[in-house]
């Protein structure tokens, strides 16, 4: 039982507490790019998902099975950045053939997942935190399932404003960059969940 406890304690915490976006300011990126549309969003948070708990899984793998025992530590962030190059790739061919009105709404946000800092963040704090296997796979989903969380709200958002009647200086950027920060103040509510 207290597995499960711990390991729901790491998804909530990385999904809420330590979102990658509103509190570590990881992968904004995509997070302004690909919040127009909601079905977008949704798509992007998707492809994040699978990208983000997979790389979890097998940079874990490695750096535990094979970067650690042989001394080799230093070459984490390299070793980090080429697996999930891969997994990227990976993820774009599968699209392209099957959700094809996916793979061109997402355009070239979709190799940008590879440069995604969060990607490569929660890889890092999973070898940081001197988590194990599974708990690296649940912090990566959580990560994940927050980054999906403040793309899909922001998406939501930028959406029901896009009619609204705001001041010409606050039109665009500006108004998201706002949206954003008052997301990530309304995150900081979630602090006081996990002691």
């Amino acid at each position: 039982m207290d597995t499960f406890k711990s390991l729901l304690l790491i998804i909530i915490s990385s999904a809420l507490v330590n979102n990658i976006i509103l509190s570590q300011f990881q992968g904004l990126c995509p997070f302004l790019g690909v919040s127009k549309k909601t079905d977008t969003a949704v798509g992007m948070g998707v492809a994040v998902i699978f990208v983000i708990t997979l790389s979890s899984f097998v940079t874990s793998l490695i750096y535990r099975f094979i970067l650690k025992p042989n001394g080799l530590d230093y070459l984490k962030t390299i070793a980090f950045i080429l697996i999930i190059a891969a997994l990227v790739q990976f993820v774009e061919m599968f699209l392209k053939k099957n959700i094809p009105t996916l793979y061109q709404a997402l355009g070239v946000f979709l190799p940008l997942i590879t440069t995604n800092c969060a990607v490569l963040g929660a890889a890092l704090t999973n070898v940081e935190s001197g988590y194990g296997i599974l708990q690296s796979v649940f912090n990566g989903l959580g990560t994940a399932v927050g980054f999906t969380i403040a793309i899909v709200l922001l998406s939501s958002i930028r959406e029901s404003i896009e009619d609204n009647d705001i001041p010409r200086n606050f039109k665009g950027s500006p108004i998201v960059l706002i949206t954003s920060g008052l997301m990530a103040i309304a995150f900081m509510g979630f602090s006081g969940m996990i002691s």
